[in-house]
């Protein structure tokens, strides 16, 4: 049984496809590899906001939070916040570094996808 609505179902089913084939193109073209791995792991994010609820109010949460710099007590939202630390993460890398980012960011595509199948029963 579905939990969400069929537009963010849509979105988070659309955004992890989308986010999987950014993944493998930057697997296959190493040159622009890091451009295409920072959308990649956008996109998952995405996907995971739409399976919470509405997006624009989770990343406004998410980065309200980040300015706070406090100890974060509940588990999704610290989730939350370590994948936007991540993403600024990866924006500051050195191309040099690309093989290590691809990895880490296929491991995060794969968490996202198994939430974006928890919640919209799907698998994507």
């Amino acid at each position: 049984m579905s939990m969400m609505n069929n537009y963010r179902k849509g979105w988070a089913l659309r955004y992890i496809r989308e986010a999987k084939a950014e993944l493998t193109a930057a697997q296959k073209t190493p040159y622009l590899a890091l451009g295409l791995v920072l959308e990649a792991i956008r996109k998952a994010q995405a996907a995971i906001y739409y399976s919470f609820g509405e997006p624009a109010f989770i990343e406004v949460i998410v980065h309200q939070t980040l300015q706070r710099k406090q100890l974060i007590e509940d588990p999704i939202l610290r989730f939350l916040v370590e994948i936007e630390r991540t993403v600024q993460q990866i924006a500051q890398t050195p191309k040099s570094e690309s093989e290590k980012v691809i990895e880490q960011v296929d491991e995060l595509i794969q968490l996202a996808s198994e939430i974006v199948e928890l919640f919209t029963g799907e698998r994507a």
